[in-house]
């Protein structure tokens, strides 16, 4: 039997164009095969010959059966064309800055540290006085710091009663492993809002850590991004600045900084990177006024990407 025959006379072009198409359709399932494009995203999905673009408004149809594309992968989704990623980018790009600059700021009526520490009785009130004179001389200077410095408290109080003002525990230091860590966000993450990843946890959570105050936007950032559930903390500053110092100087995935104008110049900046890069897959959040795209360049391992398989751009709009 023949795979092609005329069709009737006077038939609508549309209507062809879907015969034709389900004609296709029927010898792949007769053969039993599909096309093996490669593809496996970090779930293991194999792309196949009836895979649909992702994007909503994609106008391709059937046709987008014969691009010969198993990538770019972007949030979960192949993308038929570099239109289509645009589409797609454009979308998230939205999302992610909808809402910005508007959320109420944290712990805004937190108890001041030294009534925390007076009334706990930890502190006396003189201790509280002549630290805060002294940091008042300084002008300026956290006061834990003058409270330990000139008046003898331990760190260990200071750094617990932090803990109570951020309603978050005091997280310990043991079997840090800065390189193998590098992979969970950018240096320039770590170095600009003093973060510290310590530790991953069954596979299923990382413990953040920060020395003096949390900072719940990264932190949702890098939950979004990796998948793991993120629990922030508290390091006493004496553990936190050296392990900080020795995470800083590791060797991080490679990471593209780009400065866009205007959101319509950062999504096409984006989508051209995907397009460059062809990810298995990709996902963007934003971090206070950056946006931060991670692509992965094969399928990741289990809890963690392998350092060489991942690549970051991170971008700011107009005075981000």
């Amino acid at each position: 039997m023949p795979i092609l025959t005329r069709e009737p006379a006077g038939e609508h072009p549309a209507a062809r164009e879907a015969i034709f198409a389900n004609r296709l359709l029927a010898d792949a399932a007769f053969e039993g095969t599909s096309r093996d494009t490669g593809r496996h995203g970090p779930q293991g999905a194999r792309l196949s010959l009836l895979e649909t673009c992702a994007n909503p408004g994609c106008g391709s149809g059937w046709l987008h059966l014969w691009r010969s594309r198993s990538a770019p992968v972007f949030e979960g989704g192949w993308n038929c064309s570099a239109a289509c990623t645009g589409a797609r980018v454009a979308a998230a790009v939205r999302r992610e800055l909808d809402g910005r600059g508007r959320a109420p700021e944290s712990h805004r009526h937190r108890i001041p540290l030294g009534l925390m520490m007076l009334e706990q009785g930890w502190i006396t009130s003189a201790q509280l006085r002549k630290g805060l004179e002294a940091q008042k001389q300084a002008g300026g200077g956290r006061l834990g710091h003058w409270l330990v410095r000139q008046q003898g408290v331990s760190e260990q109080l200071v750094t617990r009663a932090l803990g109570l003002q951020w309603s978050c525990p005091v997280l310990p230091m043991e079997f840090h492993d800065a390189e193998a860590l590098t992979v969970l966000l950018p240096r320039l993450f770590v170095d600009a809002f003093g973060a510290l990843p310590l530790r991953v946890a069954a596979g299923k959570l990382l413990y953040l850590g920060f020395e003096d105050c949390l900072d719940p936007v990264l932190a949702l950032a890098v939950e979004r991004m990796t998948g793991l559930r993120v629990e922030s903390g508290l390091v006493e500053g004496s553990r936190f600045r050296p392990a900080h110092t020795r995470m800083l100087s590791a060797r991080f995935p490679p990471v593209e900084l780009i400065e866009a104008a205007s959101e319509q110049a950062a999504v096409l900046a984006l989508s051209k990177a995907i397009e460059r890069t062809r990810p298995v897959e990709a996902q963007l959040v934003r971090v206070h006024d950056c946006l931060w795209l991670r692509m992965w360049l094969r399928a990741p391992a289990e809890p963690l990407p392998e350092a060489g398989s991942v690549h970051d751009l991170i971008g700011s709009i107009g005075a981000c």
